[in-house]
């Protein structure tokens, strides 16, 4: 089915040392729902911030109230994948929204997410960098070239038939997200990609929306070499068994 009045969208957000963004992220989704009248809740999964997140966040269940933020910590940092897992526990919408709490997704394409999946009725719709409008700010030259080159090789090796395999922003039917978690193995960044491989692999629809990335504006980036090299391995993995 499409997504219709009826439908909730749950987000979630895993945070790690995302103090000064969280509060924006929430605004802005919070704004982008009521104006486009769906319904929905944020899950916010923080893994154990020594920064302070999870007060924030709590501040922030208290102000938009616990059936619109919803605060599901976990003790320390347990990998992105892991992450959804624990969220979708606590989701109670029968679409999910992923995405990252650092401001580098903007909620405005959200809408545009709910519009492709209702035109196609599409069992996952995912932003792109590397179609149409879509494009990444902030970035220098070496981030953009390793982007290009891990969604080049993504391409070549994996034929996934979808354009941006390592983006973190998309929109799941809640029981294809459940299935497609059932069936990866993968952490990290390499776990985004595989989730569009299995997805084709099992015969879902896949959708997709040009969206504009931008790099973090608080905070440090989590990508360094050790991420590069577990992507590259997980590659060569997904390469071979599938």
């Amino acid at each position: 089915m499409a997504a219709g009045s009826a439908d909730k969208f749950s987000v979630l957000l895993p945070t790690y040392n995302e103090r000064e963004n969280l509060p924006l992220v929430v605004w802005l989704l919070a704004r982008t729902f009521q104006e486009s009248g769906n319904n929905f809740e944020i899950i916010i999964i923080d893994d154990g911030s020594p920064d302070g997140t999870q007060e924030i966040a709590e501040q922030l269940e208290k102000i938009y109230g616990s059936d619109k933020i919803l605060l599901r910590p976990r003790a320390r940092k347990l990998g992105l994948g892991t992450a959804y897992i624990h969220g979708m526990k606590h989701a109670t919408g029968n679409f999910i929204v992923i995405m990252d709490a650092d401001l580098s997704h903007h909620p405005k394409f959200i809408p545009e997410f709910i519009r492709k999946q209702k035109e196609g009725n599409f069992d996952i719709v995912s932003g792109t960098r590397y179609k149409g409008n879509g494009g990444v700010y902030g970035w220098d030259l070496k981030r953009k070239l390793i982007s290009r080159g891990a969604n080049f090789l993504t391409q070549v090796l994996l034929r996934p038939g979808a354009s941006d395999l390592t983006g973190s922003f998309r929109l799941y039917r809640k029981e294809v997200l459940q299935k497609l978690m059932d069936k990866c193995v993968s952490k990290g960044y390499v776990f985004q990609m595989e989730m569009i491989v299995r997805a084709r692999q099992l015969g879902f629809t896949v959708g997709e929306v040009p969206i504009s990335f931008v790099d973090r504006v608080y905070g440090e980036s989590k990508l360094g070499g050790n991420e590069i090299v577990s992507f590259l391995k997980g590659l060569l993995t997904l390469f071979a068994t599938t």
